[in-house]
């Protein structure tokens, strides 16, 4: 049975909302504790820890999350229009940012692998 245009916008607000709400979470933790991590990474931990206990099933937020990462260029778009202010730190330093970029986004690649790995090696003698 094919879902109704409403069923599916209500499903996709009421992810949308959930996600939201644990982003928030992890602003607000990190302003009541005053820790030097972004709320959103916090709100990233929340979400993996509910989706480890089985709180939350990853299905449940498949919509919401796929929107969001559809149309994350957006997100980005404000940053990447205020480098052309900044023509000169990009000429002089912009070897090492692309450094920086390189390197970071290989770590999270890493570190994102390594963690998968372990997930699904605790889990398998637990289904076995």
């Amino acid at each position: 049975m094919k879902s109704t245009p409403v069923k599916y916008l209500s499903r996709l607000i009421a992810e949308l909302a959930v996600l939201l709400a644990i982003y928030l979470l992890g602003c607000q933790l990190a302003a009541w504790f005053a820790w030097p991590i972004p709320g959103g990474v916090i709100g990233m931990a929340l979400l993996l820890l509910a989706f480890a206990f089985g709180w939350v099933k990853p299905a449940a937020l498949q919509m919401g999350a796929g929107l969001l990462m559809a149309e994350m260029l957006l997100f980005f778009i404000p940053a990447l229009m205020s480098l052309l202010d900044y023509g000169g730190l990009l000429r002089d330093d912009g070897w090492r940012i692309l450094l920086v970029i390189g390197v970071s986004t290989l770590m999270v690649m890493l570190v994102t692998a390594f963690t998968v790995e372990l997930v699904v090696r605790l889990r398998r003698p637990h289904e076995a």
